[in-house]
């Protein structure tokens, strides 16, 4: 991979990385204005906020874990080991790479490691 592929992967980790945490930002901030107040609401009202409540938890959870890997891929760009499939070693296709500049792993191991 050239420098110049290197620099512009680098820049999309950056913006992805700067929209994640955004998003999180937003999500957690909203969040804080959401109580539950029993004696306001009624019962399916609740329930309808505290599934609400469960699918931004579980957003936030993958959003924070993609977060990792994009800084993971940061590190591993400094390190010089970024495009390599953590699983076999080779090489990650920069097509992959392109769609996804955090994937961890080449197509074949990712199919097959699930």
């Amino acid at each position: 991979m050239t420098e110049q592929e290197l620099d512009q992967f680098r820049q999309q980790l950056e913006e992805v990385k700067a929209t994640y945490l955004e998003t999180l930002r937003i999500s957690i901030e909203s969040a804080k204005g959401e109580e539950l107040d029993q004696t306001r609401v009624g019962r399916l009202s609740r329930m309808d906020a505290i599934q609400s409540q469960a699918i931004v938890r579980t957003a936030n959870r993958r959003i924070q874990e993609d977060l990792k890997n994009v800084e993971f891929a940061l590190k591993r760009i400094k390190s010089g080991t970024y495009g390599w499939c953590q699983s076999c070693g080779g090489d990650i296709p920069t097509a992959r790479l392109r769609a996804i500049p955090y994937a961890l792993k080449c197509i074949e191991c990712a199919n097959r490691d699930g």
